[in-house]
């Protein structure tokens, strides 16, 4: 998925009721970003972190910039934007290009099911059984080289994996897949000491029949897109 308008580098300044950060851009103005975010950014929000934003013009939009990438060390990139991956996931899902979900002839998002939930992308294809495919953006690192999710309690994701769990007991496939936003992870576990109960769901969505795919990014200033496949490790 190609950003639509070219980023442009700043600073971080702060980042402050979840969604908002203020920011310096290089000629020295200071901007208000919308922060697509609703988790805790846990290492990703701290002052002087250089960020990219993207701008906008869009009359709708409130602020005029977008926090998109965070750079919290020298040649890491992670995107923050928790909107990319469906969007990055649904051009790769169209073009058949994510290992393991291959051959589905229909990519619908955002159908209903389940307690008044939207499943984040439903596959079908004349003689499969349809394929409900949850995504989380993966974005906390505590350990070099290991991503992990949640960075905070995530009741809504744990009522996610109890739905999935449904459906994949009603006989159909049920996959549960996170998309790491990060260029310095080789593999990925669950942060069970951040949500013990997500990760309970967890245990007992897989034990249900939830299938569970991790894939990596390629990420620059220009575009995030999904990559190859990455090991799940136990908590």
């Amino acid at each position: 998925m190609r950003f639509q308008t070219p980023l442009v580098p700043a600073t971080l300044l702060r980042r402050y009721k979840r969604f908002l950060a203020d920011c310096r851009l290089e000629d020295g103005r200071e901007v208000v970003a919308h922060c697509a975010n609703p988790g805790s950014m846990l290492g990703l929000a701290e002052p002087g972190f250089r960020v990219w934003l993207e701008p906008n013009d869009d009359p709708k939009k409130k602020l005029d910039y977008g926090m998109r990438l965070v750079a919290p060390a020298e040649g890491v990139l992670v995107g923050v934007d928790t909107s990319v991956p469906n969007r990055a996931l649904r051009a790769a899902l169209e073009a058949d290009a994510v290992p393991g979900l291959e051959g589905y002839e229909t990519v619908r998002p955002e159908v209903k099911y389940g307690a008044n939930s939207r499943i984040d992308f439903l596959l079908s294809a004349a003689g499969r059984r349809d394929c409900y495919v949850e995504v989380k953006s993966v974005t906390l690192s505590r350990e070099a080289g290991l991503a992990e999710f949640p960075d905070s309690v995530t009741a809504r994701g744990t009522k996610h994996l109890g739905e999935l769990a449904a459906m994949a007991q009603a006989g159909h496939r049920a996959v549960m897949l996170y998309l790491v936003q990060r260029n310095d992870c080789t593999a990925m576990r669950l942060a069970a000491d951040i949500d013990p109960a997500y990760a309970a769901g967890f245990a007992t969505a897989c034990a249900a029949g939830v299938e569970v795919m991790v894939l990596g990014c390629a990420l620059s200033p220009e575009a995030i897109r999904p990559a190859g496949p990455m090991p799940f490790t136990p908590a």
